[in-house]
């Protein structure tokens, strides 16, 4: 814990936290762009997702990424409030992240790499410093 120069203590941790549950509803939020591109997409379906695990549709594809998004932006915000229920639901939520980037990994294997590292700090940081504060 660290003191500030009025007497605030700051519990230890607090700077993971808050990256934790910001990153999380950004990425959020970057689902929901993605649902929103692949519902209006009219273009046609890459052959190699013909036969995968969301169908041939990117409306499925489109309706899943809102989801994710959705449930990524609920969770940020109990994380930010340091509710702990909304920590266990945290580690999901990083999980989910970084397993829906690599479900893109074949066509953005850069960025899909990215939100991978991001979702093992979110991990890292709610595992480390997601607990109880302690006064």
């Amino acid at each position: 814990m660290t003191t500030d120069d009025t007497g605030y203590v700051e519990p230890a941790g607090q700077g993971w936290l808050f990256f934790a549950g910001t990153i999380l509803g950004l990425a959020g939020i970057m689902r929901i762009f993605d649902g929103i591109w692949a519902l209006r997409y009219n273009g046609a379906v890459p052959e190699n997702l013909q036969n995968s695990i969301l169908g041939h549709s990117l409306d499925t594809y489109g309706w899943v990424w809102i989801a994710v998004g959705v449930f990524l932006i609920l969770v940020s915000f109990g994380i930010v409030a340091r509710s702990q229920f909304a920590r266990w639901i945290g580690y999901l939520g990083a999980i989910v992240l970084g397993v829906s980037a690599t479900w893109w990994l074949p066509y953005y294997p850069v960025w899909s790499l990215i939100y991978i590292a991001i979702a093992v700090f979110v991990f890292y940081g709610l595992a480390r410093y997601g607990g109880r504060a302690t006064v």
